[in-house]
């Protein structure tokens, strides 16, 4: 179990967990959107499976943003005493800080999810 989740989190194929799920990013700062790769440069699996696969990977990155702010929103107002409008625009620039970080994870939990083992 916690092998699938380094592999989870470490964006990998979920048939060989060898091979990445995403093109290599290019620099520290790059505000694009990452490139996903068609199949595993490792195995040959294929990540996508039909047109649309991934509109329900939104509902996974919608769900991992809400904890991300619900848990600062916790940390910030009762740990740390700041005001509501602080919050909110901590959160919102959390929201924009992991934008990235939410794409990429909820597409490779979004795989892992459908991945049937043969």
């Amino acid at each position: 179990m916690m092998m699938k989740i380094l592999a989870i989190l470490n964006n990998r194929c979920p048939n060989c967990e060898k091979g990445s799920i995403f093109d290599k990013d290019r620099g520290l700062i790059n505000l694009s959107i990452p490139k996903m790769n068609k199949t595993c440069p490792s195995c040959g699996f294929q990540f996508v499976k039909e047109t649309g696969f991934f509109y329900g990977a939104m509902y996974v990155s919608y769900a991992l943003t809400v904890a991300e702010g619900f848990i600062w929103f916790l940390i910030g107002y009762f740990l740390l005493g700041l005001s509501l409008m602080t919050n909110f625009l901590i959160i919102a620039a959390i929201a924009l800080l992991l934008s990235r970080f939410n794409f990429k994870i909820s597409r490779t939990i979004w795989i892992y999810i459908f991945y049937k083992q043969h």
